[in-house]
């Protein structure tokens, strides 16, 4: 079959409904846009990572077809049209903005799009719908379009700006864990044992002692597995899941903590990383892996002090490490 028909070579074209108009009419630009947007979506359904985020993108592009094909359509057509874009589309997204922009930090300020594949493509695809909104609003200057499309597409680049942070979030994450498994391993002889562990946690309290300042010492193993964990008296509650966190976080992510703090600050590359994890990743000082050879074996984590006393004390055990581990 062949998909030619020549019927717009003289720079013409057909709307549903039968009316013939030029190819530069504000209306073809308006679901041109529309479908250049849904191929932006296409594209990025195709690179993003996350099998939520690909399902979101699926039912956004199943309406954005909806909404072409009433732009597309004469007043008489739009009457004959199945399906058309409701309040209740319009519902349906903002849910999905609030599911996907849930635990975030609050934005301040612009940010910059992209950061990886899906997240790129997918802020391509929220310009082109914001084109297209701006297109519509002049449309319906000429011809009666229904609020309900224009609403829609608004609060479409809403739906897009969300998901495509969440996609690079998640992405980055994902290649952060990628690359400490690379790189996890260990090398003859070596390894984090208990009895280790609890001569790093000696060592911590020791240079605690030295400050008066009550702590709690965490050591986990290269998958961030709690190996020992100690609260001496009068150090605060809270310092056990903080210090444990810690400990964790330097352990998968294969960096001190308060490395991953800079990296984490906003216009940085693993802006709101502290997010996920349900809530595991600490970005404040205290936490050091324990290295060697550039393979991690595990890490500690201190919590009890001003940020700069725990990184002060977990660097005591990290110094233990060094010496036992030799």
């Amino acid at each position: 079959m062949k998909i030619y028909t020549k019927k717009g070579d003289q720079g013409e074209t057909s709307l549903w409904g039968g009316k013939r108009v030029l190819k530069t009419d504000l209306q073809v630009d308006c679901y041109g846009t529309v479908d250049e947007a849904n191929s932006c979506l296409g594209l990025a359904r195709g690179l993003a990572k996350s099998p939520a985020i690909k399902e979101s993108i699926l039912g956004v592009q199943r309406m954005l077809q909806i909404v072409a094909a009433e732009l597309a359509s004469t007043p008489e057509g739009r009457e004959k049209l199945k399906e058309k874009v409701e309040a209740a589309d319009i519902h349906r997204m903002e849910n999905e903005i609030d599911r996907f922009m849930e635990g975030r930090p609050k934005q301040s300020g612009f940010v910059l799009p992209g950061g990886t594949g899906g997240s790129g493509a997918l802020d391509l695809a929220r310009t082109v719908v914001r084109r297209a909104e701006r297109l519509v609003v002049g449309l319906k200057q000429q011809q009666e379009v229904r609020d309900e499309v224009t609403v829609f597409l608004n609060r479409m680049s809403d739906l897009l700006f969300a998901l495509a942070r969440a996609e690079a979030d998640r992405e980055l994450v994902q290649l952060v864990k990628d690359k400490v498994m690379e790189k996890l391993g260990t090398p003859p002889g070596k390894t984090l044992t208990l009895d280790l562990a609890r001569k790093l946690v000696t060592a911590a309290e020791a240079k605690a002692q030295e400050i008066n300042l009550p702590i709690v010492t965490a050591v986990v193993d290269s998958t961030g597995n709690l190996l020992v964990l100690e609260r001496q008296d009068e150090a605060l509650l809270t310092s056990i899941q903080i210090a444990w966190k810690k400990a964790y976080t330097a352990a998968s992510l294969r960096m001190p903590t308060h490395t991953l703090g800079a990296l984490a600050q906003p216009g940085q590359p693993l802006y709101g990383i502290e997010t996920t994890n349900s809530g595991q990743i600490v970005i404040f000082g205290g936490g050091f892996p324990l290295a060697k050879e550039q393979k991690v074996f595990g890490a500690v984590g201190v919590s009890g002090g001003t940020v700069e006393q725990d990184m002060e004390i977990a660097l005591a055990a990290v110094s233990a490490w060094e010496q036992y581990s030799a």
